[in-house]
C-alpha cells in the first residue's frame, strides 16, 4: 500500500487502525506541544532575522499546494519592486546539511525536487538545508539587498522565528482530525495562524481550518513542458497512449486536473519525493508520460523524449495578496 492508499484509507475516517494508533497520536501530540512551548519560554534556542519572515506550512501531512503558493508570492513581491529570498529544507536531497544555494541546473537527488522548482520558477534566491536559520543566514550573507524570507514548508521549524504565519490547506481539511500517526495532523487543529489558504473552491471549503483569515486559491494549467524545460502543444498528447505517474502528497488531486483537462491515462502512484530510477518508467503500451513539474525535475538525466510535465500556477484570491502586501508593509521599517 501507497502512503497516499493510507492516508485515504485511515487519515481521512475513523477506523479501527486510526483507533489502535490513538495512544501514540496523544504521545505525539504531548510531545509537539511540549517542544512548541519549550521555544515560547525560550528554553529551545530561536532566532529572528534582520528582515521579514513569512512562513509557509501545513498542519496535516501530505501535499496542499504550498510550493505553487510559494512561488506565486515570490513572483508577487518581485513585481512589487521587492527583493524576496526562499528557503527550505531541500527535502529528498543529499547535500542540504550544510546551507547551500540552489541553481536551475542543480541536480535534484543534491537539493531536492521542491527546491529545483523553486529555484526554476521563482525568480529569485533559493537557499536549502536543514537548518533554516542557517540556510536565511547564508542566503542574507550573498543577498545583502533580500528584504524578505519565504519559507517554504517551516511551520513547525520554530528554530526560525517568523512574523506571518500561512496555513495551506485543501479539500480534504483535516480528516479525521487525529495527529499522527492515528491522523493526518501535525499540530492541533486549534493551532493558530495569521492565515489559512484552502486549495479548493470557494464553495468546498477545507473542513476545520485552522483559526485565523481564510483565503482560497486554485491551481491552474500553464502549459506542458519537458524535463528539461521545452514547450510541448496540447495537440501532441491527441491520440497517444498515455500514462501519468504522481510521486507527490496528493496523487490524486494530480490525476483529477489531468481528467479535467479531458485526459485518461493509466496512473501510477509513487511515494511522496520518490527517487526515480529510468525502470520505474518502463511501461507497456505507452507513449508520453505524464508527470508533475516536481515529479519531472529528478528525470532530466533519463535523455528520455517520452517524459511530458504539467507546469502549473496557484490563483488566489485577490483578497489575499492585498492581505500579504499590507501585513508586509506593517513589517518593514519606517
Amino acid at each position: 500500500m501507497s502512503a497516499a492508499d493510507f492516508a485515504a484509507r485511515h487519515w481521512y475516517r475513523l477506523g479501527v487502525l486510526s483507533l489502535a494508533l490513538f495512544p501514540l497520536s496523544l504521545l505525539f501530540r504531548a510531545l509537539a506541544a511540549l517542544r512548541r512551548a519549550g521555544y515560547r519560554a525560550g528554553l529551545l534556542k530561536s532566532a529572528r532575522l534582520s528582515v521579514p519572515v513569512v512562513v509557509f506550512g501545513n498542519l496535516v501531512a501530505g501535499g496542499t499546494g504550498k510550493t505553487p503558493l510559494v512561488i506565486w508570492a515570490a513572483q508577487l513581491l518581485r513585481a512589487r519592486g521587492g527583493r524576496p529570498g526562499i528557503v527550505l529544507r531541500g527535502h529528498g536531497g543529499s547535500a542540504t546539511a550544510a546551507p547551500r544555494e540552489v541553481r536551475p541546473d542543480d541536480d535534484a537527488a543534491l537539493v531536492g525536487d521542491e527546491a529545483l522548482v523553486l529555484a526554476n520558477r521563482a525568480g529569485c534566491p533559493v537557499w536549502a538545508c536543514a537548518d533554516r536559520v542557517a540556510a536565511a543566514r547564508a542566503l542574507l550573507e550573498r543577498h545583502a539587498d533580500c528584504d524578505v524570507i519565504l519559507a517554504d514548508d517551516g511551520l513547525q521549524h520554530y528554530a526560525l522565528q517568523r512574523d506571518l504565519e500561512i496555513a495551506v490547506e485543501d479539500g480534504r481539511g483535516h480528516g479525521n482530525g487525529l495527529m499522527l500517526p492515528a491522523g493526518p495532523m501535525r499540530e492541533p487543529a486549534s493551532r493558530r495562524v495569521d492565515a489559512t489558504v484552502v486549495n479548493a473552491r470557494p464553495e468546498q471549503p477545507a473542513a476545520g481550518t485552522a483559526p485565523g483569515a481564510v483565503f482560497h486559491m486554485r491551481l491552474v494549467p500553464q502549459g506542458w513542458v519537458t524535463p528539461d524545460g521545452r514547450a510541448v502543444e496540447r495537440a501532441e498528447l491527441t491520440g497517444r497512449r498515455l500514462h501519468a505517474v504522481a510521486g507527490i502528497g496528493n496523487p490524486g488531486r494530480f490525476f483529477d486536473m489531468l481528467r479535467a483537462m479531458g485526459l485518461d491515462p493509466v496512473t501510477h502512484v509513487f511515494a511522496d519525493h520518490h527517487a526515480y530510477t529510468a525502470r520505474d518508467l518502463d511501461f507497456r503500451d505507452c507513449d508520453l508520460i505524464l508527470m508533475t513539474e516536481k515529479d519531472a525535475v529528478k528525470c532530466r538525466s533519463f535523455g528520455r523524449n517520452d517524459l511530458v510535465a504539467l507546469r502549473v500556477a496557484a490563483e488566489p484570491d485577490s483578497a489575499f495578496a492585498d492581505f500579504l502586501l499590507k501585513a508586509l508593509h506593517g513589517l518593514s521599517p519606517a
